[in-house]
């Protein structure tokens, strides 16, 4: 038979599907286990996690303008011109800030929970109407937000209670409405319910928890996102172990930010209405000490109506003289308003939109108001050496250096505005001065009292319209849907979700391990697996793993699968040598392996008997001289019932090759094991030269003399890679079986073999696989070896 130009190399000619598949099929019981695994976990997982409920609120952001037009005393605040996506994310940042989520906390008592035990998992009970008991606190409210503590309650009668400060600890009876002693002062607890009986012998968990790290929590756990990148619709979603608990947290935090906006807006409005109130006061003082001088004037001097003598004069000047009014009337504001700038002592809102004509300086008084405002509300719950404060007040220093600076400037530059005014007013006047003094005097008076009253008339209005303003402040949202659950289920754990995937990971885990393992195996395992390396070179048969029970050498009318397999393996041979097949005299059987511990001894001892129990003369010879274990396989009862004396059973082949005085005879030791009768020569004592006995002439005189005499002769020889004892007396067989182990194997070393047999070294090489499971047992495996039993199927059990 040839052999391949490459033996070691497999077969990439074709894809095996069938194979491929088979892979995974034939370990269908740990797929579907893992599988069952998985989902199990899955229910499990399923079963002890808490639910969580989702609550989902829609509010609009107002521009200022449209939430409350008679807010145009405020108008000057520029912040209405800003990108509007940059405003939407400013204002998610307000609504989801850390001060408006602790006065949420605050407002709900969300940093006391109380949480029924149960034996698995534990549920907190919101509800007010399902609590059987309330908790008081004796100590302040800002002791209580910023403390730590859990202690235990159990219900057990209608007056009492059992209490006690860890889960493990013996509890204390106490009555309701008593007051118990705890590391934040004395708690009264207080129950709901005249009828506690529902509720008895079961135990509660109260925690008190810090108001920052919930709000903390709650502040992570919020999603607030706009409708559209340029909407001013906001999606508010929170997700709570409670539904209601998560509707209310919404709906009070859209309040809390509504509510501080108003407040905010009040401030400024209250602070410019007060910055008015004082400027009316002194200037309605001012307006009565002018009427006074002209009443006194005319009645002293007995004057009437001088005015219409000096029209003509005085037309010429109105238009000069209004404007040196409107520029002293801003000059006035100004220098009001630089006093109060450069009088002010620490950061206070500064009154709006009081008349000035310089819009840099309303808008800085805007911003600066704005600043204030959230310096204010930062300051409620930090302190000033917080860096966000430090940012703000730095900020504030720098807008008040802005404001009095332009105010300087703007005085300055009204201060030259009048000057030239009067300068042109004197020209003017010139003329005027030829007519009576009085007409002059009275002009005076006159021209004072209409400007005081002309700023007295506008700061007028301007309180009126700040107080429309403070009565009308209205919030910048608008609520489209108040907080709710689009569904009547948790929204985790999601329960098809959690199925699928464990349903995934318990078919793709066994899947890629099995892969990766099959990926990774470099052994043999069956007779299928073995021609893909050899290729021509014939594989004779596969042996069967055998179990602890059953017998390691057949008999005549053993129906076992490893008598079967070794039948077909005698067929095989039986051809081989009817057909010529073979070297030498034909019926020298060398059986040989890899390295000890692959099973050739097994092999050659039922190799001998199948042959044997075909009523053929047989001889098995132990050439494994280094390490015989053949003995092992004859050595009980039913194995020597011919009995020979002790004397000629020690003597083996190492005698026979070292004492030349031996023959044939002396070493042969016939056996009747079970009802076939088989020769055998044992190894022998080991010897400290076993290469050189088996150079020697005697072995081949021997394998020659016992190859006429007997029908087969089966030698089991040494292994081939561990020592050169087979090679050496390799010439002289007819066959040389090489076993290979199942599991054990690896193909690389059927390599070895295979490059001798084509150096020419090996002869009648043939390959044996041992040890195969049941499961890749190949083509007589699977379709022969049951052949004449009745096999159960898997699914029957009886």
């Amino acid at each position: 038979m040839s052999l391949s130009s490459e033996p070691t190399t497999p077969s990439t000619d074709s894809f095996d599907l069938n194979g491929f598949i088979k892979t995974f099929t034939r370990r269908w019981v740990w797929i579907i286990a893992s599988v069952v695994v998985a989902l199990i976990l899955a229910y499990v997982n399923i079963r002890y996690t808490p639910p969580k409920f989702a609550a989902q609120a829609k509010i609009q952001i107002l521009d200022e303008g449209n939430s409350a037009p008679e807010l145009g005393v405020f108008q000057d605040l520029n912040v209405f011109s800003e990108n509007n996506n940059s405003r939407v994310q400013d204002e998610i940042q307000v609504l989801k800030s850390r001060s408006n989520l602790i006065q949420v906390v605050r407002d709900l008592g969300l940093n006391v929970r109380i949480i029924s035990m149960g034996n698995i998992l534990d549920s907190e009970i919101y509800d007010t109407d399902a609590q059987p008991f309330k908790i008081n606190f004796i100590a302040p409210d800002s002791i209580v937000h910023n403390s730590k503590l859990q202690f235990f309650i159990n219900p057990s009668t209608d007056t009492t209670f059992g209490f006690s400060r860890s889960e493990d600890a013996p509890m204390q009876v106490y009555a309701y409405g008593k007051n118990i002693d705890t590391p934040l002062g004395d708690v009264v607890i207080l129950p709901t319910k005249a009828d506690l009986g529902e509720y008895r012998g079961r135990k509660f968990k109260i925690v008190i928890s810090k108001v920052e790290k919930v709000a903390e929590y709650y502040r992570r756990a919020l999603t607030i996102t706009p409708t559209d990148k340029s909407s001013n619709i906001l999606d508010i979603y929170l997700e709570d172990q409670i539904q209601k608990r998560a509707q209310t947290v919404i709906d009070r935090l859209i309040s809390v930010y509504n509510k501080n906006t108003v407040e905010d807006k009040k401030i400024i409005a209250d602070r410019t209405s007060r910055f008015i109130d004082d400027r009316i006061a002194e200037i309605s003082t001012n307006l009565s000490s002018v009427d006074k001088t002209a009443e006194d004037f005319k009645t002293g001097r007995g004057l009437t109506d001088i005015a219409s003598e000096a029209n003509i004069n005085l037309n010429v000047g109105v238009e000069n003289r209004q404007e040196l009014e409107n520029t002293t009337v801003q000059l006035n504001i100004a220098s009001s308003m630089k006093d109060l700038v450069d009088s002010q002592i620490g950061y206070d809102v500064l009154p709006s939109n009081i008349g000035l004509s310089d819009p840099s300086i309303t808008n800085t008084t805007a911003r600066y108001n704005e600043l204030v405002a959230e310096r204010k509300r930062l300051l409620k719950s930090s302190n000033e050496k917080n860096p966000i404060i430090v940012n703000l007040d730095q900020q504030l220093a720098g807008l008040k250096r802005n404001m009095q600076s332009s105010l300087n400037s703007m005085t300055n530059n009204l201060n030259l505005r009048a000057n030239s005014l009067s300068s042109q007013l004197s020209q003017i006047n010139s003329k005027i001065y030829s007519a009576p003094k009085n007409e002059r005097a009275l002009r005076d008076i006159t021209r004072q009292q209409q400007t005081t009253e002309s700023l007295y008339l506008y700061l007028l209005q301007k309180r009126e319209e700040s107080q429309i303003a403070f009565a009308s402040s209205s919030p910048k949202s608008k609520v489209i849907d108040n907080a709710y659950s689009s569904n009547s289920g948790p929204v985790s754990p999601q329960k098809n979700t959690i199925y699928a995937a464990a349903l995934f990971l318990g078919l793709m885990l066994p899947l890629c391990l099995i892969y990766v393992r099959d990926l990774l195996d470099n052994k043999i395992h069956n007779k299928v697996g073995l021609e893909k390396i050899v290729k021509d070179v014939p594989i004779l048969a596969e042996l069967p793993r055998l179990s602890k029970k059953e017998n390691k050498l057949v008999y005549n009318e053993d129906r076992s699968v490893l008598a079967e397999s070794l039948r077909i393996l005698r067929t095989n041979l039986d051809y081989m040598i009817k057909s010529g097949k073979g070297y030498g005299r034909r019926n020298l059987i060398f059986i040989t392996s890899s390295i000890s511990g692959e099973g050739k001894t097994f092999l050659s001892s039922n190799l001998a008997m199948v042959f044997a129990s075909t009523n053929k003369k047989v001889l098995l010879i132990g050439a494994d001289i280094r390490n015989p274990k053949l003995y092992t396989f004859f050595s009980g009862k039913e194995s020597d019932k011919l009995g020979k004396p002790r004397r000629v059973r020690d003597l083996g082949l190492t005698e026979y090759l070292f004492d030349e005085s031996l023959t044939s005879k002396d070493v042969i030791n016939p056996m009747l094991v079970h009802t076939n009768t088989i020769d055998i020569i044992y190894s022998g004592k080991v010897p400290p030269n076993p290469a050189e006995l088996l150079m020697s002439g005697r072995m081949k005189e021997l394998l020659f003399e016992v190859s006429e005499k007997y029908d087969y002769v089966v030698v089991d020889t040494a292994p081939l890679m561990v020592v050169t004892d087979t090679l050496l007396i390799s010439e002289f067989a007819s066959h040389i079986l090489y076993v290979t182990k199942a599991g054990f194997t690896e193909r690389k070393v059927v390599e070895f073999p295979l490059k001798l047999a084509k150096e020419g070294k090996l002869k009648g090489l043939s390959f044996i696989v041992n040890n195969v499971k049941s499961l890749d047992l190949g083509y007589g495996g699977k379709y022969g070896y049951g052949y004449g039993k009745t096999l159960k199927k898997w699914w029957k059990f009886y």
